[in-house]
């Protein structure tokens, strides 16, 4: 089985959310992606975060897919870093192809995630582009220490049949909703053509 993992706050939950992972399912030839909603990202403030359950019936809510799973995992098994989910479940479901999938603003900070190597080292990643971080995510730190392991994207559909570091940047319709822009506005953007 071929699953994405896409990790955030989910504060809240959004059509661009669901907008990237039927993406990441189609292109990255997956069989589900897990929406793995975080107790609380370790490089963000976390005042005011509403509580988890509350974030996940409302991410719920937004998936609406059959191939998108709502989960609260890293509260779970006791972490907030990606690094010990994704070792936790390599180690625990060695037959499954996880593929991490960050958004393209993710890739311009990745160096700073803890054991971003490691991240790396254990599971291919999916970046998948966002407006106003299309370019400079490339030229980004993680990006150059990762550059010999980016795959065309032409390949994209074989990203979880890879072992890692394997990485992929994909490009297509994107949408400038974002967490930040539904808590402060009453009209969120529209999904855009790339």
């Amino acid at each position: 089985m071929r699953v994405g993992l896409y990790g955030g706050s989910f504060n809240p939950a959004h059509a661009g959310h669901r907008h990237v992972s039927l993406l990441a399912l189609r292109r990255l030839s997956l069989d589900q992606v897990w929406w793995l909603v975080t107790p609380g990202n370790p490089l963000k403030m976390t005042g005011g975060l509403p509580p988890q359950r509350e974030r996940m019936a409302q991410a719920a809510a937004v998936a609406r897919h059959p191939r998108i799973a709502v989960t609260g995992l890293e509260a779970e098994i006791g972490t907030r870093f990606t690094a010990d989910l994704v070792a936790w479940l390599a180690e625990r479901l060695p037959l499954v192809r996880f593929v991490w999938i960050m958004g393209s603003d993710n890739l311009c900070q990745f160096d700073r995630w803890e054991r971003f190597e490691a991240i790396a080292g254990t599971v291919p990643l999916a970046v998948v582009n966002r407006p106003g971080s299309l370019a400079a995510p490339l030229a980004a730190r993680a990006a150059h220490r990762l550059a010999r392991w980016r795959i065309p994207e032409a390949e994209s559909h074989v990203l979880a049949d890879l072992a890692p570091p394997a990485w992929v940047y994909l490009t297509g319709p994107r949408t400038r909703l974002s967490s930040t822009a539904v808590r402060s506005s009453t009209s969120p953007p529209r999904i855009v053509a790339s």
